[in-house]
């Protein structure tokens, strides 16, 4: 047997659709995305009254995705030559300390590599204990690479203080800070130094598990 449907009356026209056609179930009744878009997520936009299709990866103003910090956790000794930081370092954990999103900074014997791509503000604290100095020098240096340090070794930043001839203890902050466009994170790093020079007394660079004393400061700003 084969039925037949009849249209009875005229069929009805075509029309757009238009925003009282919507109801707000057509979002609220989806899946709900429970993390950050991927840079392949698209958004549908309106450009000049033209309907388009947009990459997540293309729509700014995400803010900071990455924050870090890593400090010495016990004292240095003092040099007069430039001086590396290779050991003796964790990222800061006492709370409520934290980071922000990904993995973080790491470092392999003081050669910090960054987890992402992008702008990254590097800013460095170096506090220098001393006793009984006469005329002491300081100076702390950040080193910057594109190629893993394999022959590039550029000092970015060469921050300084001075003081002149004190009885006891005292302690001095040397801050440094710089701009890295990491490119590359295989071959783009950066890595700590310092200088000490004095005409008597003894001087160490302060470190503790507990508390920032000599710590650094990584913070993604946006793409490269």
């Amino acid at each position: 047997m084969i039925v037949q449907l009849l249209t009875i009356g005229s069929q009805p026209a075509n029309k757009p659709v238009v925003a009282s056609d919507l109801d707000p179930a057509v979002i609220t009744g989806q899946t709900a995305l429970a993390v950050a878009p991927a840079d392949t997520d698209e958004f549908l936009i309106s450009d000049a009254g033209t309907l388009k299709r947009i990459d997540a990866s293309l729509v700014g103003g995400g803010g900071i995705t990455e924050a870090d910090q890593w400090r010495l956790t016990t004292n240095a000794s003092s040099s007069t030559s430039d001086t590396i930081i290779t050991a003796n370092l964790e990222r800061v954990d006492t709370a409520p300390q934290g980071y922000l999103a990904g993995s973080g900074m790491s470092q392999s014997s003081g050669v910090f590599t960054f987890p992402s791509t992008g702008i990254w503000l590097v800013q460095s604290t170096l506090q220098f204990s001393m006793t009984n100095q006469l005329n002491r020098y300081l100076q702390s240096f950040i080193h910057a690479t594109t190629d893993n340090f394999s022959s590039v070794d550029n000092k970015v930043v060469e921050a300084s203080s001075n003081t002149a001839a004190v009885a006891g203890a005292n302690y001095i902050d040397v801050h440094g800070s710089t701009l890295i466009d990491c490119t590359n994170t295989s071959n783009v790093k950066v890595k700590f130094g310092f200088i000490q020079e004095s005409t008597g007394g003894s001087a160490v660079i302060y470190g503790s598990s507990t508390s920032n004393r000599t710590y650094f400061t990584f913070i993604r700003l946006g793409d490269t």
